[in-house]
């Protein structure tokens, strides 16, 4: 007679419970690597957006435009706020560069008005970019469109020469500021972080 005994029921019970046990921590393990990746992508992509919207109001300061005799031209900062944050607008005229393939019967000449304004919608903030031609008349003014998305604040602040105020007027003050100071603060991972850029008008007015 055979001697060979097979498994009971209890190391079978036994075996199946180290193996769920086993399965479950890869499984969360797995899991977990894969959701840290996508938070650090999104994270990367917030970071991308962000750089890149404060790099462009940066150049677009920097080559504002003001003439006292043309009404046209203006640098505009108000001091607004959401539910005690920041939210600043900012309106100026600027000279963008032309791109190879731009058209000038089309209504694109490069001095535009743009203007930067906070939108709340859903209880999520959102920085919002409009510009329009000024040399032509004709051209629409385009739709304002989300420049940057999860915003908690924005914040513009200009240097008259001795110290920094929250509003202006190119109309009352008769010139550009000497420097404008952007902040935009974001949510990271539960906490609020501040960026800041740094831009220099190249002329004060004429």
């Amino acid at each position: 007679m055979s001697s060979n005994k097979g498994f009971t029921l209890l190391e079978i019970l036994i075996a199946v419970v180290l193996l769920g046990i086993l399965a479950g921590a890869l499984y969360g393990s797995y899991f977990g690597v894969v959701r840290a990746r996508e938070r650090a992508a999104a994270g990367m992509e917030s970071r991308r957006e962000l750089g890149a919207t404060l790099d462009l109001i940066r150049r677009e300061v920097s080559s504002a435009m003001f003439n006292r005799n043309d009404k046209r031209l203006r640098f505009i900062v108000e001091d607004r706020d959401s539910f005690g944050a920041p939210s600043s607008t900012l309106e100026l005229t600027t000279l963008l560069p032309l791109s190879p393939l731009a058209d000038l019967s089309r209504g694109e000449s490069g001095i535009v008005t743009v203007g930067y304004r906070m939108t709340e919608k859903d209880s999520k903030r959102t920085l919002t970019r409009q510009e329009r031609d000024m040399v032509f008349k004709g051209s629409d003014v385009t739709a304002a469109f989300p420049q940057m998305e999860r915003i908690s604040s924005f914040l513009v602040e200009c240097y008259d020469g001795s110290k920094w105020v929250k509003s202006w007027d190119s109309a009352i003050n008769g010139a550009l500021p000497k420097a404008v100071k952007v902040t935009v603060q974001v949510e990271e991972e539960g906490r609020p972080v501040e960026f800041s850029t740094l831009a220099t008008p190249r002329i004060s007015g004429l």
